[in-house]
């Protein structure tokens, strides 16, 4: 071969390289949580399966991008209106879960039983994200650290709050925060968030992430008077195994989703006192105790959480006829989907008699 052939060549093999580099960072937008799922999920189907780690005895290999970067423009469109990704169950269970400001297993294996996997102490999770938020070593609330620092200077650069900490990896633990920082800018009067993350399983934790970020997103909106903005989500490794792959494509070939059903706008006004009411509330629901959401003084928005978590509790009961009642008395349609597909699911194990 000449000299320019071999040239020509090279350049070819470099622009193909440097074409699938740029195919391999996600540098796009998106509208809705669905649409940010489709693309990540089919670009890491694309790629070789052959990234070996701790996780691949029980996971099998994996397939992964390196420096992920994407842009959720719209973070109310959080949930998956898919029949495979659509969990906001478990996805309010761990949003809760942090809201507790503690890491108790007992609560959080409830709504996700895959965390008992993940104890050092069959007790707690020590990557728990509720102490690091609110308490982090004992004495620091970072969320209302950064929401006094924002309120003090709108334009700061500083509003950020660490999960991950260097003394995380000194000991061997089952569960590390896979979250490095969040940090919070105000920009045009809305919030923006931008999460750094080390590590995230493409298929069963983005779609989680995604949820309970921005909803921590919209609560510290809130907090502060204005609207929530564009969230943004970087990742060092963001991973598919291969395990995962049949599900991956199982929900690709449900379709793209509609773009037209967000949740409803959070209410104005401080979040922070309807939450505490909200944790005594779900500690009630779990302990079986009978509640009457109508009764509540809350916005609807409120009361629909807590129809969520009695619906979820009784169908989890196998009491149908309860769950079915409450979800009559739901404000937002939104929620809709995916009550009928968990009630769909009860009476198809026919473990529970229907009754009229």
């Amino acid at each position: 071969m000449s000299q320019p052939e071999d040239l020509i060549v090279n350049i070819i093999s470099l622009i193909t390289y440097i074409t699938l580099m740029a195919n391999n960072l996600k540098t796009n937008s998106f509208q809705t949580l669905d649409d940010l799922l489709r693309a990540v999920l089919e670009d890491l189907l694309e790629l070789s399966f052959e990234v070996s780690t701790t996780k691949s005895a029980v996971h099998g290999s994996s397939s992964e991008i390196i420096g992920a970067l994407f842009h959720l423009e719209n973070p109310r469109a959080r949930l998956s209106r898919t029949e495979t990704k659509g969990t906001p169950f478990s996805a309010l269970g761990e949003l809760f879960w942090y809201l507790t400001q503690k890491n108790d297993l007992e609560f959080i294996r409830y709504y996700i039983p895959h965390y008992n996997t993940e104890t050092d102490d069959d007790k707690t999770i020590y990557g728990g994200y509720g102490p690091r938020l609110f308490d982090f070593e004992g004495k620091i609330n970072q969320v209302q650290n950064i929401i006094k620092l924002l309120n003090q200077k709108r334009s700061t650069r500083r509003a950020v709050i660490q999960l991950f900490d260097a003394k995380d990896i000194l000991e061997p633990h089952k569960d590390i925060p896979c979250t490095c920082t969040l940090q919070f800018l105000i920009r045009n009067e809305q919030l923006q968030m931008f999460t750094s993350m080390r590590s995230n399983d493409a298929f069963l934790g983005l779609s989680h992430d995604i949820f309970t970020f921005t909803m921590l997103q919209e609560i510290i909106a809130r907090a502060l008077e204005i609207e929530p903005g564009r969230y943004t989500h970087s990742v060092g490794s963001l991973h598919l195994y291969e395990k995962h792959k049949n599900l991956a494509r199982q929900y690709l070939k449900e379709g793209v989703q509609s773009t037209k059903s967000p949740m409803p706008a959070m209410p104005l006004g401080d979040p922070f006192s309807v939450i505490a009411k909200l944790l005594e509330l779900e500690s009630q629901i779990r302990s079986d105790q009978i509640i009457d959401a109508n009764t509540l003084e809350m916005d609807n928005y409120w009361k629909d959480f807590v129809r969520l978590l009695q619906i979820y509790h009784y169908s989890k009961g196998h009491n149908y006829v309860l769950a079915k009642k409450i979800q009559e008395n739901l404000s937002n349609t939104i929620y809709q989907t995916y009550i009928n597909k968990r009630l769909e699911r009860l009476v198809n194990l026919q473990k529970c008699p229907i009754q009229n």
